[in-house]
């Protein structure tokens, strides 16, 4: 049994955590997820009652629909990706094995919810989860760029920060950081990948949102393993690669 007790969280000892554990609803608005975020993933933190919080976690999404089950896969994702653990903590993924396993094939449930053919958002966070729970470095954290419609790397020749940008405002990479705005920055267009040269992950994840039906993600996966071209120097780089340098800790 564990003892919360000897555990912690972002704010000192986790003998709360058992209680909103068992409180908190599958709303995505029951401020309770809001309290076990701040306390389990603090702006991205893990800690020991992290950890702990997972058979918990998971027996919950084993309770509840494919829909309802959204928000503890959510949180366990985010756990399992965690980096920072500023204590310390054994990997989950070798002390979890278990829960990590069962968690991976609830999330691929959940990502066949029909419901979420109107939600390309959750489904990125969803997708993102389920890489973590697999133990791919970077991208379970890092995967959520594809909601934002940016990446921010530097350029591997000449270090120069370089917004990637995929969205809205169009797809092309600029050392512009106001790039939304009228301005006159340089901009040059990004070089999507060919979806039938991809291979690996960049593949996976790709074919996985088609057969989804998510075709915004999928497109949106080709220009993050396409290439870019640095503003300042011209350098041609994998936007992949330059995202896997940032953030492979």
């Amino acid at each position: 049994m564990t003892d919360w007790s000897q555990l912690h969280h972002a704010y000192g000892t986790a003998e709360d955590v058992p209680g909103l554990l068992d409180a908190v609803s599958p709303a995505a608005n029951d401020s309770g997820w809001t309290e076990l975020w701040s306390r389990l993933c603090h702006q991205g933190t893990v800690y020991s009652a992290s950890h702990a919080a997972l058979p918990t976690l998971r027996d919950m999404a084993r309770r509840w629909s494919p829909t309802d089950r959204q928000m503890p896969i959510l949180l366990a994702g985010a756990i399992a990706a965690g980096t920072d653990q500023p204590y310390g903590e054994q990997d989950p993924h070798v002390v979890y094995a278990s829960e990590m396993c069962d968690l991976a094939q609830l999330t691929e449930e959940a990502l066949g919810d029909p419901a979420l053919g109107d939600d390309p958002g959750t489904y990125v966070y969803l997708l993102a989860a389920l890489i973590s729970f697999e133990g791919v470095k970077v991208w379970g954290e890092q995967l959520d760029g594809l909601n934002d419609g940016e990446y921010e790397v530097p350029c591997p020749s000449c270090s120069a920060e370089n917004f990637i940008a995929f969205g809205e405002y169009g797809c092309f990479s600029t050392t512009d950081s106001m790039y939304m705005n009228e301005t006159a920055a340089k901009k040059v267009p990004l070089r999507p990948a060919d979806a039938s040269t991809l291979e690996g992950l960049a593949q996976r994840l790709h074919r996985r949102a088609l057969a989804d039906g998510q075709t915004a993600v999928a497109h949106k996966l080709t220009y993050v393993f396409g290439e870019a071209q640095c503003t300042e120097c011209d350098e041609v780089f994998s936007v992949a690669e330059a995202i896997t340098h940032r953030w492979d800790a």
